[in-house]
């Protein structure tokens, strides 16, 4: 192989991995976005709760206090 078609072998790898990292870039930047709003959800849901007096069990007494 002389030395140009080695570099066109490179180009084409690298071109490759360069596509497949993008592909998964943009997975999880979809995925972020997602657990971002449910994130966003449950954080007003969550200061609903505390708004209306409802506390969670976790920061209640138990009822044998």
């Amino acid at each position: 192989m002389d030395r140009i078609e080695t570099l066109e072998e490179r180009i084409a790898h690298l071109t490759r991995a360069v596509e497949d990292l993008s592909d998964v870039v943009a997975r999880q930047t979809a995925e972020i976005d997602q657990l971002t709003r449910l994130t966003r959800l449950l954080a007003e849901r969550e200061a609903e709760r505390e708004a209306d007096g409802d506390a969670p069990a976790a920061n209640q007494r138990p009822p044998h206090w």
